[in-house]
């Protein structure tokens, strides 16, 4: 049974954006809503032996940066409140401060590294960032109602969305028409998800239907994109890999690096970053860092469809992409063709998460490295290399890369493979910082380089 709280005190965030704070018993208490510097009362949800969670009911010191009002009108910390954001009561500045804290903590709490410089963070727009996103659709027959949106926070039903402030206005303002769309085709209730991809110029949507589609169901689709130019229709009956358009031509789906010269067409199921603002300074910076030269080789690690791997192009001697999947592989290939920069690049796929000091002396010798793995990170990839350094006879002819610049979606898995390699393979961290990909979300992306004299 909840009850409320004595007043306790918040000195911090944790990863999903709940204020800590410990209570006079001394367990640690985590606050839903409640944020460093306040003073709050909560009702007490959960009860652990070492730690309490539950809402924050009353304040009485507020922090300064509080966002009283915050811009969605969907966002809250009550029951039926939009769980897409978690942080909009917090100020976008203060939150980039949280993150890049954050990346700091879990460097040297997880893997017992210090960065010789934090750099400032990479920030972006706060609104109408996320080109990607999947909605859940789902029609109320009590209701005799069609709902599309992000969950409800901390629950499966679907929240009561009118618009969204995070995806573009034009893709917020479809929000409603689709609703419609949706209530009028004969197969409402066998469509459970829209994903959104959204490139330069389309919008790309992709309905997952449980049914095959009929023709009436179709023609309400092309209806609707006839009325909404920029939307294209894609159409997925089972897997992603059945993902197909609804129609031939058309414009392709594609974003652009200008400051490369590149474009990368793309699926809408293909993993391409979710916010392309940050992902244009990400590359930009993350070339920067490595000061690729002319004469030099690189390896792009985790390359999938060639985002750092086509602009590293440009500037190195040779490019080897390395990336899991066979057919993200034969992707990189048609787009390093597309872009003209087949001559001095090449793919491969392999397993990545069974990386071996064997393996990297057949992948040959690159003075600079760009990783950019999944919220797994590359483990097996730090241990090969530190397993290397410790027995060269492991990796014969085989020398470490001069500079390794680390692109991460996951601080924890950052920090564990930074461990292996300051620790174990001698390099140093010699700068990192926070990157905001999600702002409003608790959800922390960052870059390191590490140097090996």
């Amino acid at each position: 049974m909840s009850q409320v709280s004595e007043w306790l005190k918040v000195d911090a965030l944790d990863l999903d954006a709940q204020g800590i704070a410990r209570n006079s018993e001394g367990k640690v208490v985590f606050i839903e809503g409640a944020l460093p510097g306040e003073e709050v009362q909560i009702t007490v949800g959960r009860k652990k032996n070492n730690w309490e969670q539950g809402a924050l009911t009353a304040l009485r010191r507020e922090s300064s940066q509080r966002v009283s009002h915050p811009a969605c009108p969907h966002f809250g910390l009550h029951a039926g409140a939009c769980g897409g954001c978690k942080m909009q009561h917090l100020h976008t500045g203060a939150q980039v401060a949280v993150k890049q804290r954050v990346v700091e903590d879990n460097l040297w709490h997880l893997g017992k590294v210090k960065a010789e410089t934090l750099m400032r963070p990479i920030e972006g727009p706060a609104w109408g960032y996320r080109y990607r996103a999947r909605f859940s659709v789902r029609y109320v027959p009590k209701k005799d109602k069609v709902l599309i949106g992000f969950h409800e926070r901390k629950s499966r039903y679907v929240a009561d969305m009118e618009v969204c402030k995070v995806v573009p206005q034009a893709v917020s303002d479809l929000l409603l028409p689709l609703r419609a769309l949706i209530m009028a085709m004969d197969e409402r209730d066998r469509l459970p998800q829209i994903e959104l991809a959204m490139g330069d110029q389309v919008i790309a949507l992709v309905v997952r239907h449980l049914n095959p589609l009929g023709a009436a169901d179709k023609q309400r689709l092309r209806d609707f994109a006839a009325e909404h130019p920029a939307v294209q229709w894609w159409l997925q009956p089972k897997g992603p890999d059945t993902v197909h358009l609804l129609d031939e031509g058309g414009p392709e789906l594609s974003y652009a690096l200008p400051e490369f010269g590149v474009v990368m067409p793309f699926k809408p199921t293909d993993f391409t970053q979710v916010n392309p603002h940050i992902n244009t300074v990400l590359v930009g910076r993350a070339l920067r860092l490595l000061d690729v030269q002319k004469s030099e080789r690189v390896i792009d690690w985790f390359c999938g469809l060639g985002n750092f791997t086509l602009p590293l192009a440009t500037k190195a001697r040779e490019v080897l992409g390395i990336e899991g999947s066979e057919t993200l592989v034969q992707r990189s290939r048609e787009n390093a063709k597309r872009n003209g920069l087949d001559a001095n690049t090449s793919f491969v796929a392999r397993n990545l998460f069974e990386m071996t000091p064997a393996q990297l002396a057949l992948d040959g010798v690159a003075e600079k490295w760009l990783v950019d793995p999944p919220r797994d990170g590359a483990f097996a990839l730090a241990k090969a290399v530190a397993d290397a350094v410790q027995d060269p006879s492991l990796a014969p002819g085989w020398t470490p890369p001069k500079r390794i610049v680390y692109v991460s979606c996951n601080p924890a898995t950052l920090a564990r493979d930074a461990g292996l390699l300051v620790n174990v393979a001698g390099y140093r961290c010699t700068k990192a910082s926070a990157v905001n990909m999600f702002p409003h979300t608790s959800h922390v992306e960052s870059i390191a380089v590490f140097e090996r004299d």
